[in-house]
């Protein structure tokens, strides 16, 4: 989850918000990503989605099924949905999410009888390091 925290901090020095993904396998890294929504002016460029592309291109795969992802925010649904679709194996998350997320909150994608994968979850990992970032990036925001 550190390396998770490092890519969100190094999200919010790029002005994006603060989330930083990073996937593991057999306990060595295979894709480690930022949030890069306004950077790459795409709505899907969620740390999420950028770190499980970049190691379905590393493993030259479409599926993650031995891969664990830890990520700084409870994902969304959308990112919950590509989780599901990657077969990604375990997945750890830091701050929760009532307004946003996906997985414990919201639609609980997870949860719906329409997913075909759903990953072991493990939640509160580094919360309040990870909550606090993103606190601090709105609070700057709107001062």
């Amino acid at each position: 989850m550190e390396i998770a925290l490092a890519e969100a901090r190094a999200a919010a020095s790029r002005g994006e918000v603060p989330v930083g993904a990073v996937i593991l396998r057999d306990g060595e890294i295979i894709a480690r990503a930022g949030n890069r929504t306004r950077e790459l002016k795409d709505p899907t460029a969620h740390a999420e989605i950028l770190a499980i592309r970049a190691a379905c291109n590393a493993l030259d795969a479409e599926r993650l099924n031995d891969a664990d992802l830890y990520v700084t925010l409870e994902p969304c649904a959308m990112c919950a949905g590509a989780i599901s679709f990657a077969r990604i194996r375990r997945l750890y998350f830091a701050a929760s999410d009532p307004k946003g997320g996906g997985v414990r909150h919201g639609g609980r994608f997870f949860s719906q009888p329409t997913c075909h994968h759903a990953p072991e979850i493990y939640d509160g990992i580094n919360e309040s390091e990870a909550a606090e970032l993103l606190t601090a990036f709105f609070r700057q925001r709107r001062d």
